[in-house]
């Protein structure tokens, strides 16, 4: 489930929607941590990975960071994206889920164009 009650979450909401639309498999990659006990932490996913995962057409990995406007990437994320990059995948980070279209375009995924409304839809 993703949360929509923040920047980064309806962006990240909107970018699956998307994708979704366009037919490329991907999906939600929460991490993090959660109390379980006094003192006890639950601890999943991998430190530094990419919001969104995914693969496309082909099957070249997708990866996409979701950042707020004035969000800024961590060393983790910033190595994960690298280390993407490095075995061939597509590695992005978005702030604007109107940004998957070109991004995707320039890496060779012709995706058409959307509406907002298609999109994003009532919120």
């Amino acid at each position: 489930m993703v949360r929509r009650d923040t920047p980064e979450g309806r962006v990240k909401a909107a970018c699956l929607r998307y994708l979704d639309r366009r037919g490329i498999t991907a999906w939600n990659n929460p991490t993090g941590a959660v109390k379980v006990r006094p003192g006890q932490w639950l601890h999943f996913g991998k430190k530094g990975s990419a919001d969104i995962l995914g693969y496309l057409p082909g099957g070249r990995f997708l990866a996409v960071e979701v950042k707020a406007p004035d969000g800024r990437l961590t060393t983790e994320q910033r190595k994960f994206l690298e280390d993407i990059r490095g075995l061939g995948g597509l590695a992005l980070v978005i702030r604007d889920w109107r940004e998957l279209d070109p991004a995707l375009r320039g890496a060779g995924y012709a995706a058409g164009e959307m509406t907002l409304f298609e999109c994003y839809g009532s919120v």
